[in-house]
């Protein structure tokens, strides 16, 4: 059905609609339900007989005027006076097609108004109704929503609110408006030229943020706001709503270091805080404001992962508790496919957090770009039409017609659980930073901005035209507030260090320190587990239920499972889901989440087992242990890398007590990711001190299927490290990847942990494990030749360094050449690489005679690179590899195989 529910309308002749009107007297249900609704506010049943003959003149005009009504439902936002530097070029077809003549003819005749649920008024009084509600300084986008209860609700609710201010609340709104302007004019006068990203044009986001904390926290008891927003406006954010010293925000416009070498930082514009403070009300709330880089709407996703994470683990799936609010640019917004796929998340089981907030600080202006450059849409907001999410476009200048958006926009997602936008259109007083000329660019605009007053200025006449408000008031308040910044302007020369806020960090956290050190990250970790618990464990997950309709595969793979437990050995797969269980016997909780987790893409993991009637069961959520209660959580997610990603490491950031992992399909994939690996993995330690776990697992290896789904791109991974900030790890045996998985939540602190999973692995018969290297076995991150006794070594003359699935290609090729002088070691841990315990392994070779690195990569790829650095004092190291190209692999498996064995050959011939 159509999202515009009555243009059917225009197309009927009266005659056509006297049939359907014949219908609807015999039966209504013989007639489409919204003829049924529109007929039912009729008396014809009475009226007919009495007046025939004016009987196709009243529907005629009814419709005429239903017609009206409709359009100003539909297209009212377009001629609603929402722009303040701009006019409307849209002209109305107002009420001269209505044909109606008198008053009195409306008043008796007329139940469309019934649609709009006015009462019997004049037409005069109708239309002047219709321009209020839809054409004022609001401009209401609604009826492209499917769901036509919530546009009843909608139109319900702007009949019924209205913002009914006291004096207190309008001279308190004045007070902030002086408190936003005066900062920036303060600002701009003490630190000239120096990028701050006003939010001037657009000050009144400062009062919607505000009314957002004390209009839910008041009406529906939220405790927790998660904001996420880029440059404009954030200092005014970070001090007038996080109460943030004014002095801090000073000292950092002054060229003054860093006290704690340890972290690098971030511009003043970029960084996070966390604060609780009390409304006006004296409610406890807790404010977080997320970090996030220049890279435009990257933190969305974040922010939703993080609230999302608040919201089950703090809140126990209340959704009430949380706001996640977003602030986007109107440029970006329209721009950034990031905020297509964050939206693709917000109704999905997995990922929603009961609805967002978007506010848009609308410019109406790129860097320098105008509105027909930056989109083809008509409104930015037009995304916001995907998930039938309803849009108010507000003049930012009308003060109270913006709280009233608010009110709105909290009210409809708290009854709804869903996302709304809120486009506050206002303008730019400055270029897009401080030292920007934007007369080069935009001349007409900035003729006319030029000549704006500020909305603190505006509305100080409104209450002074009203008699709220007297000059002796208003100099009262911008006398204290000059003198409060002036007094913090002292205050900040008195500041010699920057520091960096430490964000989201609580009682949990705090147990978890952030460690550089090579001597904390290579401690050993006890990973160890009983081994009859363990056996416990893995019948309770690999034992279906009998009395479940299961197809025979799924028989027959968990049948597998149990005769392998059974004698003793478990592949990667059972590795893995026993990591989870027991993780889950110790009380940690566990989410997965990525494409085709549940099965898995190699159809390996079926952590999620359905029967033939599609019932879903998570047999590790059988595990238990006395009164400990933990669970996993497996979610496959849309097809979306970045979204997904940046989702699950704000879910990360939350506890960390929680072991979440997101796969890619292929880790060739997750390149599509690679802002949020970038930009937050591997540097939100360094620049914000943010503390996370978060592991990715990579399918990584070339097996033939050609160049998109052999290679997660190694060689930009170990590019990213430094400073021991992440875990890179190419584990070959199921047990390391057990204790690996187990050792990321037995470490005393929390960084990223990036896997490169095996894919053909998961089948081969040599990669398996035993359960007692389970049990009693640790992570090892290099592995010495096991099948070569001490008493051998001294035979050696040949040593191969590599690492991931080519070991078992070396291993095969070796058994099947009989060579018996070559040694092949395994670098599992790649990075923090332990140099040491490799040299110690080598000098066991007192006979050697050559050090090959082998690597299936060609050699401008993989780890030859960040090998060859960090094996410098390895003289003679030679590299074998495929030859240098542009694509990580061939497309034709015969071609693979070629390749293949020629580096074979090549390694144990060179």
């Amino acid at each position: 059905m159509s999202s515009d529910r009555y243009s059917f309308l225009n197309a009927f002749h009266i005659k056509d609609i006297e049939s359907i009107y014949e219908k609807f007297k015999i039966n209504p249900n013989l007639v489409e339900p919204t003829w049924s609704a529109f007929f039912s506010g009729f008396d014809f049943g009475e009226e007919n007989n009495k007046y025939n003959n004016n009987l196709k003149n009243i529907i005629k005009k009814n419709f005429l005027l239903y017609n009206l009504i409709q359009y100003y439902k539909n297209y009212g936002h377009f001629f609603a006076k929402k722009n303040p530097i701009e006019k409307n070029v849209f002209k109305f077809p107002f009420e001269k097609k209505l044909e109606l003549h008198n008053d009195k003819e409306i008043k008796n005749h007329f139940y469309s108004k019934k649609m709009i649920n006015f009462e019997n008024i004049s037409l005069k009084k109708t239309i002047h109704n219709l321009k209020n509600t839809y054409c004022g300084s609001i401009g209401l986008e609604y009826m492209h929503i499917i769901d036509y209860e919530k546009i009843q609700w909608i139109e319900k609710w702007f009949k019924k609110k209205s913002i009914k201010l006291s004096i207190d609340d309008k001279k308190n709104i004045l007070y902030k408006l002086y408190k936003t302007i005066s900062l920036e004019n303060f600002i701009h006068k003490k630190f000239p030229g120096q990028k701050r990203f006003s939010i001037e044009g657009n000050e009144s986001v400062l009062l919607a943020l505000e009314d957002i904390i004390e209009f839910s926290s008041k009406q529906y008891l939220t405790e927790t706001f998660v904001i996420g927003m880029a440059h404009r406006g954030r200092l005014n954010v970070i001090s007038n709503l996080f109460n943030i010293d004014y002095s801090k925000i000073f000292s950092e416009f002054k060229e003054i270091e860093y006290k704690d070498k340890s972290f690098s930082g971030d511009v003043k514009y970029h960084l996070g805080f966390s604060v609780f403070r009390y409304t006006n009300l004296y409610k406890y709330i807790e404010l977080n404001l997320v970090p996030n880089p220049s890279h435009l709407e990257s933190v969305n996703p974040v922010v939703e992962g993080i609230s999302r994470a608040k919201i089950d683990i703090l809140y126990n799936g209340n959704s009430k508790k949380v706001i996640p609010i977003l602030i986007h640019g109107d440029a970006s917004l329209s721009g950034q496919g990031i905020v297509y796929e964050v939206l693709q998340l917000s109704k999905l089981k997995g990922y929603k957090t009961g609805g967002t907030i978007h506010i848009v600080i609308n410019n109406q202006i790129g860097f320098t770009t105008d509105i027909c450059d930056s989109r083809s849409s008509i409104y930015c907001t037009d995304v916001a039409k995907v998930v039938s999410s309803p849009v108010i476009h507000v003049n930012s200048e009308d003060i109270e017609s913006v709280i009233h958006s608010i009110r709105f926009a909290i009210d409809y997602r708290m009854n709804y659980n869903n996302d709304i936008f809120i486009d506050l259109i206002g303008y730019r007083k400055y270029g897009h930073n401080e030292s920007d000329e934007p007369r080069f660019t935009n001349p007409s605009i900035y003729k006319i901005i030029s000549k704006k007053i500020n909305c603190y200025d505006i509305y100080k006449e409104k209450l002074k035209t009203e008699k709220i408000i007297d000059d002796n008031e208003i100099q009262n308040i911008e006398y204290k507030q000059q003198l409060l910044l002036n007094k913090k302007y002292k205050n900040s020369k008195k500041i010699k260090w920057k520091f960096i806020n430490t964000f989201l960090e609580d009682n949990k956290w705090k147990r978890f320190p952030i460690v550089f050190d090579d001597k904390s990250v290579f401690k050993k970790v006890n990973t160890k587990f009983p081994i009859e618990t363990i056996i416990d464990i893995a019948y309770k997950i690999f034992t279906i239920p009998d009395n479940k309709n299961f197809i025979k595969k799924i028989k027959s793979i968990f049948k597998k499972r149990l005769k392998m437990i059974n004698n003793n050995y478990v592949d990667w797969s059972m590795a893995e889901l026993l990591s989870y269980g027991t993780l889950l016997y110790e009380g940690f909780n566990i989410r997965l989440s990525g494409e085709d987790v549940a099965r898995g893409t190699f159809s390996q993991r079926h952590i999620v087992i359905k029967t033939e009637e599609e019932e879903e069961l998570i047999i590790l959520n059988n595990i238990i242990n006395k009164n400990i209660l933990s669970k996993v959580e497996v979610y496959n997610s849309p097809l979306s890398e970045y979204g997904v990603l940046g989702f699950d490491y704000g879910y990360s950031m939350v506890s960390p007590y929680v072991l979440n992992l997101w796969e890619a399909q292929f880790g060739d994939f997750s390149n599509g990711a690679q802002i949020i690996i970038d930009q937050y993995i591997s540097s939100g330690e360094k620049k914000w001190k943010i503390k996370n776990g978060i592991v990715l697992l990579l399918p990584h290896g070339d097996e033939g299927q050609g160049p998109e789904h052999s290679s997660a791109r190694i060689e930009r991974y170990v590019q990213l490290c430094a400073n021991n900030n992440l875990f890179i790890v190419n584990c070959t045996t199921p047990s390391n990847f057990y204790h690996l998985i187990r050792r990321q939540m037995k470490f005393c602190f929390r960084k990223p942990l990036i896997v490169f999973t095996p894919k053909s692995l998961l089948r081969n018969t040599k990669c398996i494990s035993s359960i007692e290297d389970l049990s009693n076995g640790f992570f090892q991150e290099i592995m010495d030749d096991f099948t070569i006794k001490d008493s051998e070594k001294e035979k050696i003359e040949k040593i191969i360094i590599c690492s991931g699935k080519i070991y078992y290609d070396l291993l095969d090729k070796r058994y099947i050449i009989k060579d018996n002088k070559t040694a092949l070691i395994r670098i599992e841990q790649i990075y923090p690489l332990k140099i040491k315990k490799i040299i110690n392994i080598l000098d066991k070779y007192k006979n050697k005679k050559k050090i090959i690195w082998v690597q299936e990569e060609p050699s401008n790829m993989g780890l030859w690179s960040f090998i060859s650095m960090k094996f410098r004092v390895i003289n003679s190291l030679k590299l074998v590899s495929t030859p240098e190209n542009s694509s990580p692999s061939t497309g034709s498996y015969a071609d693979y195989l070629r390749n293949k064995h020629k580096l074979l050959e090549k390694a144990f011939i060179y």
